[in-house]
């Protein structure tokens, strides 16, 4: 079965998106990828995403525009992606509800309907919900997907992503099983001191750590908490830095020409919270006490962020997510594509232990395409193993 899935992270900055082709063999579960790519998000339309986040507020009537022109967008993508049976879109998150560390919902847009009237495909949707409602954070869903790359791997291993936020799994923690979570910011806080982003860490590189900014920063109480937790842009917005440690951030969708603010010049600022993010997550690789860790996500890209989380963390060693047959920045499309394959054969694809959840879940909701809505015979087991194969013509 041919499932594409569908994703747009914290970054907000585009749609990602992968074709695979998955079969089965034996407990293996095989995955052809056909096809990843990225299609941004039109300028205006970004912008008005940028201005319905958090600490914003709207009203119902953006709320429902974006539910449409969001999905739109999705429809887009998909039309121009080759041809699959089965979607499986994430969509937009526009909040992330927690209150003292429990998830009490999650708010996704992009209505499937626009996506499944475009291409006459059946659409699953809505996944994160199903898990919060069984008492879950929702995330880091991704953890399904990476247990079974780890599953190979000797040592201890993990798996990170540094998207807008970061989130790590743990094949097998000391308490026995394994474990996820968000480890805090990824690149949101460097995004928004940078904007759209700081290209090749070339302004992080260039500046210099302000080691009390860097220390007020850490004093967050998040990073405190034990996992299972999540965190989002809903804690970690543009304005952060500022109401945190009197620093302050340009405008997100504006150049950083506002800067410096209170006597730290941009490229400290930038510096300083490449360094948080690189701190924030090797203490948690320290803490494992990770002998191998497989990364993916945007901020494999910043070279500046790797050298500061290779020189905080030299006990481990990262491998990209490419190593193992996963595009580096489009795993999380692929990890979506998976979740397609197994909604649509009645399995769960949750691990309770990673996102705290009562039990496994069977993810997401189905919008029929064209036709009668026809599903596989569901399977009484779930795969033990994965391997992924890249096609030399699927880009990325």
């Amino acid at each position: 079965m041919r499932v594409l899935g569908l994703i747009s992270g914290t970054s907000h900055d585009g749609i990602d998106s992968a074709v695979v082709d998955w079969s089965l063999d034996g407990g293996t579960l095989i995955g052809r990828i056909e096809h990843v790519g990225e299609r941004p998000y039109e300028a205006g339309l970004r912008a008005r995403i940028v201005a319905a986040l958090p600490p914003h507020r709207v009203d119902m009537g953006e709320v429902c525009a974006l539910d449409t022109l969001v999905g739109q967008a999705f429809a887009d993508a998909a039309g121009h992606c080759p041809r699959a049976d089965l979607i499986c879109s994430h969509g937009q998150t526009f909040f992330h509800w927690v209150t003292d560390g429990r998830v009490l919902g999650t708010l996704q847009l992009g209505q499937p309907a626009w996506i499944a009237e475009r291409t006459g495909l059946p659409v699953v949707s809505d996944v994160r919900v199903r898990d919060v409602a069984a008492g879950g954070q929702g995330a880091p869903l991704v953890s399904y997907l990476d247990l079974l790359l780890l599953a190979g791997l000797p040592g201890r291993a993990g798996a990170l992503n540094l998207g807008g936020i970061a989130n790590l799994t743990v094949a097998s923690a000391d308490s026995g099983g394994p474990i996820a979570y968000d480890t805090g910011p990824a690149c949101a806080l460097i995004d928004a001191a940078a904007p759209p982003y700081d290209a090749d860490g070339a302004l992080g590189a260039a500046g210099t750590v302000d080691e009390k900014l860097l220390a007020d920063l850490l004093a967050e109480p998040y990073y405190a908490q034990d996992p299972p937790k999540t965190t989002g842009k809903e804690l970690f917005t543009p304005g952060y830095v500022r109401d945190r440690a009197g620093a302050d951030l340009p405008p997100v969708g504006l150049p950083p020409a506002g800067l410096p603010p209170a006597d730290l010049p941009p490229a400290d600022l930038v510096a300083t919270l490449t360094a948080l993010t690189a701190e924030t997550v090797a203490a948690e690789l320290r803490r494992h006490r990770l002998d191998t860790v497989v990364v993916s996500g945007g901020g494999i890209r910043n070279p500046t962020l790797m050298g500061m989380l290779r020189a905080r963390a030299p006990h481990t060693r990262l491998v990209a997510s490419d190593e193992l047959g996963v595009p580096a920045g489009a795993k999380e499309a692929v990890a979506f594509s998976l979740f397609g394959w197994l909604t649509a054969h009645g399995l769960p694809a949750t691990v309770p232990g990673c996102t705290g959840a009562a039990g496994a879940r069977v993810l997401g909701t189905m919008t029929p395409g064209s036709g009668p809505l026809t599903l596989p015979e569901p399977l009484a087991e779930a795969p033990v193993a994965i391997r992924l194969l890249r096609s030399p013509a699927s880009g990325g």
